[in-house]
């Protein structure tokens, strides 16, 4: 398969996906390139919540709606470590940017300025990352692992994490249900 940037695409996972950390998921590719590939997957809520997780890391929410803010699953690497998707992209310690609209930070610099509701306007919280190694996400995509479509902000930051994957399948065209799981090659 041809190199191709799948930077700013969803990863829409085929039903005959077994993984159980990618079944049924959608995942935001951040970053793709000769190196490999990085993305969040932005439909696993967890159940945490930003609150505990701020409290977690010692910083103390100054306001109490992120009670209800809940923190995803964004994949099975460093499922230790923080990372947030946002808009605007701003100016925090370890930013990478996705797009000109779009960031993904890792430095406690913007959970501290979440806490103090001086954060970013939009934003979707993971614990984990997805990685692929070079080539890897080349040979799933080959393999009909993943369908593919340009990420849409509305997606991201606006809808329910349950109602993710259905409408990024719809801006494909495509019913989820009608999909087969048993693929073949031309």
């Amino acid at each position: 398969m041809d190199s191709v940037d799948l930077t700013q695409h969803f990863l829409i996972a085929m039903p005959a996906m077994v993984d159980p950390h990618f079944a049924k998921s959608l995942t935001l590719v951040c970053e793709h390139n000769e190196n490999g590939a990085l993305g969040i997957v932005i439909n696993r809520p967890t159940d945490m919540n930003l609150h505990g997780l701020l409290e977690q890391v010692k910083i103390t929410p100054q306001v109490d709606r992120f009670r209800s803010v809940p923190v995803h699953f964004g994949g099975p690497v460093q499922v230790d470590r923080g990372f947030i998707l946002h808009s605007p992209v701003g100016n925090w310690q370890s930013t990478l940017a996705v797009s000109a609209e779009l960031g993904l930070t890792t430095s406690k610099d913007i959970l501290e300025a979440v806490a103090r509701d001086a954060g970013p306007e939009r934003m979707l919280v993971t614990l984990g990352y997805a990685g692929w190694a070079p080539g890897q996400l080349e040979h799933e995509l080959a393999q009909n692992a993943w369908l593919t479509v340009p990420a849409r902000m509305d997606i991201l930051f606006d809808m329910p994490a349950e109602e993710r994957l259905a409408a990024a399948m719809d801006s494909l065209g495509v019913d989820y249900a009608n999909l087969s799981d048993v693929a073949g090659h031309a």
